[in-house]
């Protein structure tokens, strides 16, 4: 079972096509200023088998690629693996993971259990901690101390520019509720905050 905090199942906010977007609940980080905090604490959300997830994520047609984000995707890394692989008999997808932890330490002796398994499926892994003192404001990562790693040839050769694009985000109406989605451009969330006091969905973007 997968603990989901939210699904997107129609952006073109968090990365390169049409995406799916699947936001895990529970993270073992506390970045300051992380703009999604209420998906930190590891508390049951909606739970998903991966074929059901997988069938969620293909419900549009025109979906070309996942974005796997949270929280912390890589604490859900086998039921995540078991989801993409599922979803990619049917159809040829990218895969986008966002992380708080770097490459390395999802190659070391610490990694999360299953996090080899769910790397083996990743096309474009975005790692590491945020740190708001080096978000300037560019790319699909949060601050410039992440990482962009092309784990496959997928997406290397595309024209999406990963880390200097400007950004985008979406802003969404999904049951009565506005969500924004994508990594937010500098400035975005003060000035939301201050025309849009109730929001009522976190920010649905990088960390």
């Amino acid at each position: 079972m997968i603990n989901v905090a939210e699904v997107c199942q129609a952006t073109r906010a968090l990365g390169p096509g049409l995406r799916a977007v699947v936001w895990v609940q529970g993270c073992p980080f506390r970045c300051r200023e992380c703009v999604s905090p209420e998906w930190l604490e590891y508390r049951p959300a909606t739970m998903f088998h991966p074929g059901e997830l997988a069938r969620r994520l293909l419900s549009q047609p025109d979906v070309t690629g996942f974005t796997f984000s949270g929280g912390e995707p890589m604490t859900q890394a086998k039921g995540l693996a078991a989801t993409i692989r599922t979803a990619r008999q049917q159809r040829d997808l990218s895969l986008i993971c966002f992380s708080g932890y770097t490459l390395a330490e999802l190659h070391g002796e610490r990694r999360p259990d299953g996090a080899e398994e769910l790397l083996s499926e990743v096309d474009v892994l975005i790692d590491g901690r945020y740190r708001p003192a080096l978000n300037d404001g560019r790319g699909l990562r949060g601050s410039a101390n992440q990482r962009v790693h092309h784990l496959t040839r997928r997406l290397r050769d595309s024209d999406y520019d990963f880390e200097g694009r400007p950004r985008e985000a979406e802003i969404q109406l999904s049951d009565s509720v506005l969500r924004l989605v994508g990594v937010p451009p500098l400035g975005l969330l003060p000035a939301l905050d201050h025309v849009w006091p109730a929001r009522v969905a976190p920010n649905e973007g990088d960390r």
